[in-house]
């Protein structure tokens, strides 16, 4: 982790760097890894069909012509997903992808350590495709010690969402779940090829370019002085 954080560090100061410097950055290509819908392999675990459907641009956000891709590997039942979340995701979706700077990706990569959050996740799917991610997806973070200590995912989404919403999840939850299953695993699959083992797991996509960020997430103001010097490098 040290050795990433300082990694990671080297490129927000590179900016007062020579450029000849920047070649030695922790940077790798990403023509096989930047979010696409046909970038990752099925699990092969997986015995179900691919889904006929691709569920990620419905949990991302922004422009997909964005000079910068942020790619996040979240549980939703993770304490540290829950407060990049909350204190850096949210000021991104203030600031930098409405401005069209920064395309936001989720990926689901449920955790077996925690016992509730592939339902969760199946629960954020059904959302997306009734086409209220957002809400669900902040709710979950926001009310994951509620729902996280009694697993009582659905009232809690119930007490967030519209009684048409809701009653759109639900149908959406029971009978597409071979498609949302698929999709977590397709996530999960993507996470794995790259050595994800832990969450949240963020990537970082500029001019072709796949960049680790350190685990466990990082703050807005350090990830802020990352993206605008990347930003400069247009």
């Amino acid at each position: 982790m040290k050795r990433l954080y300082v990694k990671f560090v080297f490129f927000v100061l590179a900016a007062l760097l020579p450029p000849v410097l920047l070649s030695a950055g922790p940077r790798q290509s990403a023509a096989a890894n930047k979010p696409t819908p046909a970038a990752s392999k099925p699990s092969p675990a997986a015995s179900k069909p691919a889904p006929a459907q691709d569920l990620t641009p419905l949990k991302s956000m922004g422009s997909r012509e964005a000079p910068i891709t942020i790619e996040v590997f979240s549980d939703y039942q993770c304490p540290q997903c829950r407060v990049f979340y909350l204190d850096t995701a949210r000021q991104l979706m203030q600031s930098y992808i409405p401005a069209g700077k920064v395309y936001y990706v989720h990926r689901d990569f449920p955790l077996s350590m925690h016992s509730h959050s592939r339902e969760a996740a199946r629960w954020a799917s059904a959302a997306a495709i009734a086409g209220v991610f957002q809400t669900t997806e902040e709710t979950l973070y926001s009310k994951q010690d509620q729902w996280g200590a009694t697993g009582k995912i659905e009232d809690v989404l119930a007490g967030a969402l519209s009684p048409t919403d809701m009653k759109k999840v639900r149908t959406i939850e029971a009978t597409q779940g071979t498609e949302i299953d698929a999709s977590i695993a397709k996530d999960m699959a993507l996470g794995d090829s790259r050595g994800v083992n832990g969450t949240p797991s963020i990537y970082v996509f500029h001019k072709g370019q796949m960049t680790p960020l350190p685990p466990g997430g990082v703050n807005y103001s350090l990830l802020k002085q990352y993206i605008d010097y990347l930003l400069q490098q247009r």
